[in-house]
């Protein structure tokens, strides 16, 4: 469904199913960069074993059209969960639960913050939220992602594409699946296209960094920091135990096997985390303590 913004602007949010909307709680899946909401559908069927999951697309992301003004802050983009969980709750009286990615939990946390009440626990994995005064290198991301090749054949071609590489090699065949199905576009000469043009997930880059521990303080509400721990370079995952410090009510969990692609790369034991979290939140805090979590390190792989 198609959502105007307080800002007037446009978002478009996507039921992907799950327990009737009165029968359990309801989740609102926000989206790392580049992506769309409709690639966590494989998370969504899990999750939809116990919740109603919904998932929007940022602005320039999936079916959402780019910012009319050329503006990409990710601290107004609260301005579409706001949006998004307004929609929801029209559908059911129960609260409503973010589970954010990268740049969605940034923005979901940010949204908590600055909405009291909006939202009644979030489950962020690797949310790009970062201390004050630090310099996030989004000008190399950037680069890579105006690399990208928009274009392609066919979904197929994409498909093999991807599959034969990293970093999109390393998800499940149904999540990259997914993407591949929802995060392009038919032309009219047969070709099919990426719907986050690599300009538009370039600047979406390029506007990171602005969410901090500071600003996000104010989120109180019960949250789960999670994080992989095999990148070889410093990812958002680094960034996980001074999140969770600088947090009310948060509690960091570390996923050794996991890198920051976590919710693609095992939506199951993922999605598994996410539950205990919705059961109890604050039980769930208790027992992410109890398993072993720890401060960030990296590990070599095998």
């Amino acid at each position: 469904m198609r959502l105007t913004t307080e800002r007037g602007t446009t978002v478009v949010l996507h039921d992907l199913g799950g327990l009737g909307p009165a029968a359990g709680p309801a989740v609102l899946i926000c989206h790392a960069t580049g992506f769309c909401g409709r690639m966590y559908a494989p998370l969504a069927r899990l999750l939809g074993t116990r919740a109603h999951v919904w998932a929007l697309d940022f602005p320039a992301h999936g079916e959402t059209p780019a910012p009319a003004d050329g503006a990409y802050d990710w601290r107004a983009w609260t301005a579409e969960v706001a949006a998004a969980v307004a929609a929801i709750r029209d559908q059911t009286a129960g609260p409503v639960h973010a589970v954010g990615h990268s740049m969605g939990g940034a923005v979901a946390l940010q949204a908590a913050a600055d909405r009291p009440g909006l939202l009644a626990s979030a489950y962020v994995y690797e949310p790009v939220v970062t201390p004050e005064g630090f310099q996030v290198m989004a000008n190399s991301l950037a680069a890579g992602a105006r690399r990208r090749r928009a274009v392609f054949p066919s979904r197929e071609a994409a498909l093999w594409r991807y599959a034969s590489r990293p970093p999109l090699g390393e998800l499940t065949a149904e999540t990259l699946a997914a993407y591949v199905e929802h995060g392009f576009e038919d032309l009219p000469d047969g070709t099919v296209r990426l719907r986050c043009l690599p300009e538009n997930e370039a600047r979406t880059f390029d506007a990171s960094g602005r969410i901090t521990f500071a600003t996000v303080a104010g989120a109180d509400i019960p949250v789960l920091v999670a994080a992989g721990a095999t990148e070889h370079v410093r990812p958002p995952g680094s960034f996980g135990p001074g999140l969770a410090a600088a947090l009310p009510r948060a509690t960091l969990r570390v996923h050794d096997h996991l890198g920051h692609f976590g919710p693609f790369q095992a939506p199951t034991a993922v999605g598994a985390d996410i539950l205990r979290h919705l059961a109890d939140p604050v039980s769930s805090r208790t027992d992410a303590a109890a398993s072993g979590d720890r401060p960030w390190a990296p590990q070599p792989r095998g």
